[in-house]
């Protein structure tokens, strides 16, 4: 008869509140205390990384929480180091949970002589020994093609669509969705198939990199409660931008949720000044203090979700299942009120 193994847990500097989050969750799902496993990952002098784990690993079905997001290139490496320690230590299944997947931004070839980063970092995963990944709302669904091994792609959506709807409760036929651009309409399709909301689209043009020229709305947006959807907000100068352009056609109020919350440079500045009433982000990403501080900034847990997914991916059941609303409903109750 075959063993059942236990899930075990594992992370390094990332996220440790969403790791520490995620354990606390399996342990109300199993009944029993669900730890991280007794494990140092430091530096060397020369910031060299050194991982070191103590518990016994041989033949577990081990999981590795960590967001590559910045330090980008320490916390991939400390992912790509902590994956090699476990496959030299027998484990049985590694499996990496990476709730921000960084350098999925450059999925293709833009221009000639440039990289296709999100391609390298797949393969080098895939050669550290991990065997499955985890993640959430991948900035282009094709990178999932990219990897030789299963990878499940979570969606933050049915998370955003409780929040929605106990924050706009009785105010949800004054609510539109908004795309920022055109790449973007079919995630923000798909919040507002969830919620029943109309759609509406800021398209913007560039005449050079990181510098937008002009933007149109593609739809009414008079008198209505927007709700900017995204995946990832960097230095936030489009989304400040696509909330006053929204104001000036009409809207009444502007919102953001968006799956990750990069925040660099001027980013908190720009949102604390701007017209947006309140950014909605995940803790896919450790929120600085400064992104805590900001009086318009909010955070949804995802914990809940990669706690139920990690579960499911060990007992062999549906991670698909956790696409849907209704399934997240419980693992969410009583954390979003109105």
């Amino acid at each position: 008869m075959a063993t059942i193994l236990e899930p075990k847990l594992i992370t390094g500097n990332a996220n440790k509140p969403l790791a520490g989050a995620i354990a606390r969750r399996m342990s109300m799902h199993r009944g029993s205390n669900v730890k991280l496993i007794d494990a140092r990952v430091e530096r060397f002098n020369d910031a060299e990384i050194f991982v070191e784990v103590y518990d016994n690993v041989r033949g577990e079905d081990m999981f590795i929480i960590q967001s590559t997001s910045n330090p980008a290139n320490d916390n991939l490496m400390e992912l790509l180091i902590m994956s090699d320690a476990l496959r030299r230590s027998s484990a049985s299944r590694i499996t990496a949970v990476i709730p921000y997947f960084g350098y999925a931004r450059q999925d293709r070839r833009t221009k000639a002589r440039t990289p296709i980063t999100a391609k390298l970092v797949a393969n080098m995963m895939v050669e550290a020994g991990i065997e499955r990944i985890l993640t959430m709302d991948l900035h282009a669904a094709q990178i999932q093609g990219f990897f030789d091994i299963p990878v499940d792609n979570l969606y933050a959506s049915p998370v955003f669509a409780l929040d929605i709807l106990a924050q706009f409760k009785g105010q949800l036929d004054d609510v539109m969705i908004i795309s920022p651009d055109v790449g973007g309409v079919a995630r923000a399709r798909e919040l507002a198939k969830r919620i029943n909301a109309p759609l509406a689209i800021v398209d913007k043009r560039r005449e050079k990199p990181g510098e937008i020229a002009e933007m149109t709305v593609i739809g009414n947006v008079e008198g209505k409660k927007c709700i900017i959807v995204d995946d990832i907000c960097d230095t936030a100068g489009t989304l400040c931008k696509a909330a006053e352009v929204l104001i000036e056609h009409g809207a009444t109020e502007v919102h953001s949720y968006i799956s990750h919350g990069v925040l660099s440079g001027p980013a908190i500045e720009r949102i604390t000044n701007s017209v947006m009433k309140s950014l909605v982000i995940t803790d896919s990403i450790e929120p600085t203090e400064a992104v805590k501080g900001a009086a318009n900034i909010r955070i949804v847990p995802t914990a809940p979700m990669f706690a139920q997914a990690i579960l499911n991916t060990a007992n062999g059941t549906s991670v698909s299942s956790l696409f849907e609303t209704e399934t997240l409903e419980p693992a969410y109750e009583g954390l979003f009120k109105a």
